[in-house]
């Protein structure tokens, strides 16, 4: 190998690293275990050294801010599997509490619409009910 190539490879390493470091910042500790076999492949590992490495670790905004915004984009989608991550995140990392989340589903329902506030709101009761969970485990 060259040294290029080796240098090449040491960089992708040392992202692949930071972002599973930040992945867990983010989600909780230990949510990186769940993503580092499949590091291999492309989607995975790209996103793990571009969004989480790259993007999420990026000064200016901090981890609930980003969050936020993530919340708000994802609430647009419709979607209350990726709201239910985000926010369970945010209850493990003490970001948010209950009155802010439900304040967040009122707020979005005027700028993401009725039906798409009605996912966000599912998926912040599933995140809440593993939550307790969690804690009732730990």
């Amino acid at each position: 190998m060259t040294d290029e190539k080796q240098k090449q490879k040491r960089n992708k390493d040392e992202l692949l690293s930071r972002g599973l470091e930040m992945m867990d910042r983010v989600y909780g500790p230990g949510v990186s275990e769940m993503a580092r076999p499949g590091s291999e492949v492309p989607f995975i590992s790209e996103t793990i050294r571009h969004q989480f490495a790259e993007i999420w670790s990026r000064p200016h905004l901090s981890i609930r801010d980003r969050r936020l915004l993530v919340i708000g984009a994802t609430a647009m989608l419709g979607r209350e599997d990726l709201i239910e991550v985000q926010v369970l995140g945010a209850l493990r990392n003490k970001e948010l509490d209950e009155d802010q989340l439900e304040e967040a589903v009122l707020h979005l329902a005027f700028y993401a619409g009725w039906g798409n506030a009605t996912a966000v709101s599912r998926g912040i009761q599933a995140a809440k009910k593993r939550y307790a969970e969690e804690q009732a485990n730990t």
